[in-house]
């Protein structure tokens, strides 16, 4: 885990009052919620899940199974107004995995399109004054069965070999896609006053039963933090914070019965680094930690 100093932040930054909403603006704008017209994102998210847990707790894994992930994102948005966007959500899943099969060892991988989702976001509430920020949004939209879910029908063959290593990977940990329309809504504030920030995101998915009568059970996601501008002037600006975020989901069900190795509870922690230029490019980074990993039955979780 990595700390930061506020104070020590700001000490070598001189205040500039008179551009700071316009910089505000431009962070607003760059990041594609005021300027109107087309704007474009691309999102890397890597994990590694290379521990395996039993019921919350760490078991030894004599097999060395792990899964990689890499999820890249393309979003094309389109903004309205002040208040109202669209956005297309694009994913591309690449994923390597190494995990037991009896006293057999598979070591594979999985790559393509996952499934797609349209999501409007609407904007309500927006306050901006020069030392004060408040906006709160809504977000609703539809995720589509565009991804390939083959990797499902290993649930219907899955067996246990007596004396053998048990695997924690499963077909439902590779599928690109579920075969399913599912809907998500969610939630978010941003408040700000002068250089400090504060936002927060909920985030709510909800299943229904998609190929092989396989249902991925529903889904809570939130994030939340408080920041700081360390550069905050109209051309650029950049930022740090402290993010917390989490998820809470249920066991998946298959063929009308509970998976029981599919439900988690998480909490992770970690930095998070933002910039943005002019009111066209915005930029971030971030790493997670994981506090803590509540999961069913045996599974790998993340490192």
């Amino acid at each position: 885990m990595k700390t930061f100093s506020v104070g020590l932040l700001l000490a070598g930054t001189v205040a500039a009052p008179a551009c700071d909403l316009c910089s505000i603006y431009n962070v607003n704008a760059a990041e594609g919620t005021r300027n109107h017209g087309f704007s474009f994102s691309l999102a890397e998210q890597y994990t590694h899940f290379g521990t395996v847990q039993e019921d919350g707790r760490e078991v030894s894994n004599p097999s060395h199974q792990y899964l990689d992930s890499l999820i890249a994102q393309a979003v094309l948005g389109y903004t309205f107004n002040d208040w109202a966007t669209v956005q297309l959500n694009i994913p591309v899943i690449a994923r390597e995995f190494k995990r037991p099969v009896g006293f057999y060892t598979d070591h594979g991988n999985e790559s393509g399109q996952g499934d797609l989702a349209l999501v409007g976001h609407f904007t309500p509430v927006r306050y901006e004054k020069m030392h004060t920020t408040f906006n709160w949004s809504v977000f609703g939209g539809v995720k589509f069965p565009t991804g390939d879910s083959h990797r499902l029908k290993e649930e219907f063959n899955e067996i246990e070999v007596e004396g053998a290593p048990e695997s924690g990977i499963h077909g439902h940990d590779l599928a690109l896609g579920s075969g399913s329309y599912d809907g998500v809504i969610g939630t978010g504030f941003y408040a700000r006053y002068r250089r400090a920030f504060f936002d927060a995101t909920v985030q709510y998915s909800i299943r229904s039963e998609g190929d092989f009568n396989y249902r991925y059970a529903n889904d809570l996601m939130w994030s939340a933090g408080p920041g700081v501008f360390v550069v905050l002037e109209e051309s650029w600006t950049a930022s740090l914070q402290f993010v917390a975020s989490g998820e809470d989901k249920g066991m998946d069900h298959f063929q009308g019965e509970k998976a029981l190795d599919t439900g988690i509870t998480s909490v992770f922690v970690g930095p998070q680094a933002s910039f943005t230029w002019s009111d066209k490019f915005s930029a971030e980074v971030g790493v997670d930690f994981p506090l803590m990993l509540n999961n069913t039955a045996f599974q790998p979780v993340p490192d």
